[in-house]
């Protein structure tokens, strides 16, 4: 856990820069000087594009960090051309895509029209901002096998932050009209890719070294012929992704989808502040599984499950107690929050939305190193009908719930769409990987969640309203200050202990 430690709190230390920014991004200049409708706007682009860039990989993001160890020579730095095709095969895949996109202008303009026209308007951006998105991410996946994960992380989370909010101020103060906003979008987008290019480029091996030793390009033909089995299940692997990407990326952006179009961008936008707000609890597992997936491939790849059991057990302990106490964190101030926030009482209709976003977004935290267990296994091919699953629960409950319950409905989708789909990964994991996913403290870390929930619902119910600062500030002491002095002192994470030692 060295190499993943060092990494991970490096990324993470970045990670949370880029939040600061993003913080004042979202809640002291959208909320501030964008409409609902704009902000709606500019999330329904980027899930737009995040959408149709999970497709366009083809699959390159998960094959990329499984086959890596196969084609890379041990104590060697030959890798026998691999990266060539990790650069090719999502061209190939953006091409096709782009293709599809543009013959389904028709059907996807009637169904957003009537009520978000101006996402109809700038429907075609989409393209050129998923390309950038497309290869920033590639370059930020190719980097993570080679276990070099910071700075792609700060370019993603700190450097096109910035440049959001750039972009969102020159917008507020009229010096960029609409449409040069979106222009300015895709630009941003595409200086990340650009960072991220070049710095691929410049990576030499899988240690700390760094030099400007340009990365092997060349395909090695021999190499291919005389390792036919191995293309062979490559392609198999990678066509399978090709099917699971059409259900496992849809679902994640369903939601906002389904707001945009039967709600309106204005909804959307006060959907993707309370989006925003939930999004924190995961922001841990990032910098965690860049660094850990391959890793869990190099161990499935040699069939040492105890050490696939250490890691998942400690992903899942760790992202369950930093990930909770983010979200406990966000709870016991949300009415602080909504009142600091310019026209917060607008985005307060969204309260309840944060909350069920944030447990869904918990549950992915802690579980999702269990799906990538199974897309590294040998069994891989379950994750096709899990994520079949998940993509029909979500589609059926956001067409259901949405029209009911609006916000709270679509959020409340996600969250029973999501936690079906982990139980049945969790079901499908333990039996056919041999894997061990939880341990006796992980347990005792969601009690404890439990009861400092609980504990904050009394004090709110019961106890007499203060000054809203001062509720906050002493709730947040007692509340979150004594579970935190708890799980220390109970040693519920030993990881994080000897980290803070």
């Amino acid at each position: 856990m060295g190499v993943i430690a060092k990494q991970s709190i490096r990324g993470t230390i970045v990670t949370y820069l880029g939040i600061a920014v993003g913080v004042v991004t979202t809640f002291f200049v959208l909320t501030r000087f964008l409409t609902t409708e704009e902000i709606g706007l500019a999330r329904v682009l980027i899930d737009a594009a995040t959408l149709f860039i999970g497709l366009a990989q083809l699959g390159t993001n998960a094959s990329v960090i499984r086959f890596y160890p196969y084609f890379k020579e041990k104590d060697s730095e030959e890798d026998h051309g691999f990266f060539f095709w990790a650069l090719v095969v999502p061209f190939i895949g953006f091409l096709l895509f782009a293709v599809l996109y543009w013959a389904c202008s028709v059907p996807l303009g009637a169904w957003f029209g009537d009520k978000s026209p101006l996402f109809v308007e700038y429907y075609y951006f989409v393209l050129p901002l998923a390309f950038f998105m497309l290869y920033q991410t590639i370059c930020e996946s190719t980097c993570n096998v080679l276990m070099h994960i910071v700075l792609p992380r700060a370019t993603r989370e700190l450097i096109v932050r910035v440049g959001l909010l750039a972009l969102y101020l020159l917008y507020a103060f009229r010096v960029l009209s609409l449409d040069g906003f979106v222009i300015g979008l895709c630009v941003n987008y595409a200086l990340a890719a650009l960072i991220n290019i070049c710095y691929f480029f410049s990576l030499k091996g899988n240690d700390s070294s760094f030099s400007l030793k340009r990365i092997n390009l060349r395909p090695d033909w021999s190499f291919l012929k005389a390792n036919h089995q191995l293309v062979r299940r490559y392609l198999i692997y990678t066509g399978f992704l090709i099917l699971s990407a059409v259900t496992t990326v849809l679902a994640p952006t369903l939601s906002s989808f389904f707001v945009t179009a039967k709600m309106g961008l204005d909804t959307t936008g006060i959907f993707a502040i309370a989006t925003y707000m939930a999004v924190l609890v995961s922001v841990p597992n990032r910098s965690v599984a860049a660094i850990a997936s391959p890793q869990l491939a190099r161990a499935i790849k040699e069939d040492d499950r105890e050490q696939c059991s250490i890691l998942v057990k400690q992903v899942t302990r760790n992202m369950l107690l930093v990930g909770g106490f983010i979200l406990l964190l966000i709870w016991v101030n949300i009415d602080l929050i909504f009142y600091i926030l310019p026209n917060g009482a607008t985005f307060a209709a969204a309260k309840n939305v944060v909350l069920i976003l944030g447990v869904s977004q918990l549950v992915l935290g802690t579980f999702s190193i269990c799906f990538t267990a199974l897309n590294y296994s040998r069994y891989y091919a379950f994750s096709l009908l899990l994520s079949l699953i998940l993509t029909v629960s979500a589609l059926v409950l956001n067409n259901y719930l949405v029209p009911l319950y609006g916000m709270e409905g679509a959020a409340l989708s996600n969250l029973l769409s999501y936690g079906l789909y982990y139980v049945l990964i969790i079901a499908t994991v333990v039996p056919l990987g041999h894997f061990h996913i939880v341990d006796k403290n992980w347990w005792y870390i969601a009690l404890l969640l439990i009861v400092l929930f609980a504990l904050n619902w009394a004090w709110q119910s019961y106890l007499p309203a203060m000054h809203i600062w001062l509720d906050s500030i002493v709730r947040s002491l007692v509340i979150i200050g004594g579970g935190a002095l708890i799980a220390y002192k109970a040693k519920l994470s030993p990881e994080i202990n000897a980290l803070l030692h």
